[in-house]
């Protein structure tokens, strides 16, 4: 008797890792190490790595602010409360910010996928709005929700993916989570305390 595996595309492969659904939670993940004054090119760097952009990266502190800009504008879809308010953002930034669309294998050394950017060799800044918002569109057209929100817990400023048809995620984390529960049951106490209940 003759066995036929049944084998799973590998996870290292480049569609896999350039997919809509992984692009969008690179976006989110640069919008949160980008988020705050200064952001560390390192750890921009590192979270490019991690999803899949290959070295030498050659990021400056100019990318980065650069970067920085974009991330405060990609943050407006992040944080629109409905469907037609993240497909507004997304329109206003597709109208001011991206070129038409077009096919490129960066000189075959990729797969044929979709850029909004000016050229293969756009600054960082505006590549990573463009890839952002080709990504981020396609979740709201197939989807028609919002793509993400802002995490509910009053204490942090990450993005995240709303994702698959289960409850909608509220926080980033676990850690989120656990320390609104927290502090909701500590609430819970103290108005207790007062009447004696």
């Amino acid at each position: 008797m003759r066995y036929i595996a049944e084998v799973s595309p590998p996870t290292d492969d480049w569609s896999t890792r350039h997919s809509v659904l992984a692009m969008a939670r690179r976006t989110a993940a640069l919008v949160n190490v980008l988020d705050g004054d200064s952001p560390d090119p390192a750890a921009v760097a590192e979270v490019l790595r991690a999803h899949g952009e290959a070295d030498p990266l050659g990021l400056t502190a100019d990318d980065v602010d650069g970067m920085r800009t974009a991330a405060a504008l990609l943050r407006e879809v992040f944080a629109a409360g409905s469907t037609d308010e993240a497909a507004t953002a997304l329109n206003r930034l597709l109208r001011e910010h991206t070129v038409p669309l077009r096919l490129t294998s960066h000189g075959s050394t990729t797969p044929w996928h979709p850029h909004l950017d000016r050229d293969d060799d756009a600054p960082w800044e505006e590549w990573f709005l463009a890839s952002s918002c080709a990504a981020l569109a396609v979740l709201v057209w197939d989807r028609q929700q919002p793509p993400g929100r802002v995490c509910a817990s009053t204490s942090c400023r990450n993005v995240l993916l709303r994702q698959g048809s289960g409850p909608e995620r509220r926080y980033c984390s676990r850690r989120c989570a656990t320390r609104e529960r927290v502090a909701a049951h500590r609430r819970s106490r103290a108005e207790r305390r007062p009447d004696g209940s």
